[in-house]
């Protein structure tokens, strides 16, 4: 079947009349052009079916506020991409402040007391031993020192606590990642709880994906079993990566029936961002398919077709696509087995303007 000359571009169309509108050399009187082309054939090759998933971050986290304070800085916007350990909320901290150095006070203070105590406790044990004090003199002198001593560690694990508050009044990204929301805006007074932790940022990883798959009970037994997915999206799912891992949950879910299949994406830059939607084409089976290389396709806006050449010259022909396979497309119409491809389209359609420039300075 071949294009519609109506549909196509102008210099396509120009590129089609070229090569069918002249005349033709009869069967077998010509060579076929000299262009780079393959034979296609009709081969074993595995099943797939699609289905839409949906990309998230495998590390997420929402960060709370651990303090009662209000905010005085919000470095990023949503949308931002940040380094780990980078600041993302910054609090007022006069109270943390005062609270520390209220507990640096008073850890001074008890171990002055301590010191004083332990002191004291030397001079009484080293008498003791000669006996010029009472027994009870002693134990009383050790519960003053231990009393003293237990009242210096309070003051430090109190001193500590605060020291913790005041961390809190600086919130640092706990990976890198991408900001997806925020919930509090410079100026906001936040509370630490109770009933719960307010929730200040929300903050994604982008170097550790996967996606979430919804698909019919029907064909989960094909899919534990040969564990093999592929994960397209772009332009005729120009993009493919192929998943690292593929996991059926255990259970159905009880409204639609369905089950849901976690991949797990390569690590590193693939293109992909959480809450992008892509088509994931599950293995399921064998049949045999007819598929061409990737590059050998053209897509005109909705038009999609394939440069044939045979010995009459070229013709682009318009196709009905399926699946991709790596760097394969599959045919599903349009293309007959053991037809010949042009493999640089921009070469072909070169040829074609080469040769209706030809002819029409002969007809001139």
């Amino acid at each position: 079947m071949k294009f519609s000359l109506r549909l196509l571009a102008p210099s396509i169309a120009v590129a089609v009349l070229a090569a069918c509108g002249g005349k033709q050399p009869a069967a077998g009187s010509a060579s076929p052009p000299p262009l780079a082309s393959s034979v296609v054939h009709a081969e074993q090759a595995r099943s797939e079916q699609v289905w839409d998933g949906v990309v998230e971050a495998v590390n997420q986290v929402t960060i709370t506020a651990q303090t009662n304070a209000r905010v005085t800085e919000l470095p990023f916007e949503v949308g931002a991409v940040v380094a780990k350990g980078a600041v993302l909320v910054r609090f007022s901290d006069v109270e943390q402040k005062s609270a520390r150095n209220a507990a640096q006070a008073q850890i001074a203070s008890a171990q002055a007391t301590y010191k004083d105590a332990q002191a004291s406790y030397e001079r009484i044990a080293a008498v003791y031993a000669k006996g010029y004090v009472s027994t009870a003199q002693m134990d009383q002198q050790r519960a003053a020192r231990d009393a003293a001593k237990a009242a210096l560690e309070s003051a430090r694990a109190q001193s500590s606590a605060v020291g913790q508050a005041l961390d809190y009044t600086v919130l640092r990204a706990p990976f890198a990642g991408i900001i997806t929301r925020r919930f509090v805006h410079v100026g906001e007074a936040v509370q630490a709880g109770p009933p719960s932790p307010q929730p200040l940022i929300q903050l994604q990883a982008l170097d550790d994906l996967r996606v979430n798959v919804q698909v019919p009970q029907s064909v989960v037994d094909a899919i534990r079993t040969r564990h093999s997915a592929e994960v397209r999206w772009g332009n005729v799912a120009a993009h493919g990566v192929t998943a690292t891992s593929v996991e059926v949950f255990p259970y159905a879910d009880p409204d639609t029936h369905t089950f849901n299949v976690r991949l797990t994406l390569p690590a590193g830059e693939t293109g992909l961002y959480p809450g992008m939607t892509v088509k994931v084409a599950f293995a399921t089976g064998e049949a045999q398919r007819l598929l061409v290389p990737a590059s050998a396709v053209v897509q005109r806006g909705e038009l999609v077709g394939i440069y044939v050449v045979d010995d009459h010259g070229v013709v682009l022909r318009q196709v009905r696509t399926g699946n991709r396979d790596g760097d394969q497309v599959e045919v599903l119409a349009g293309l007959d087995d053991g037809e010949r491809v042009a493999s640089n389209p921009q070469a072909a359609l070169a040829y074609l303007q080469k040769q209706h420039a030809e002819g029409a300075s002969a007809h001139e």
